[in-house]
C-alpha cells in the first residue's frame, strides 16, 4: 500500500512490522491476563 503523503518513503519490511504486530498483541495479553489474575486474587473469598 503506497503512502499518498510521502511517495517516495518506503515501508517497513513485512518481517519488522509481523514482530511489532506480535510484539504489541503479546503485552495486550500479558495486561489482560494480569489483570484477571489481580482480579482474581482480589476477589477471591478467603
Amino acid at each position: 500500500m503506497p503512502d499518498k503523503q510521502n511517495p517516495g518513503r518506503s515501508q517497513r519490511p513485512l518481517a519488522q512490522r509481523l514482530l511489532w504486530f506480535a510484539a504489541l498483541w503479546l503485552l495486550g495479553v500479558g495486561t489482560v491476563a494480569m489483570l484477571s489474575f489481580g482480579l482474581r486474587l482480589w476477589l477471591a473469598p478467603k
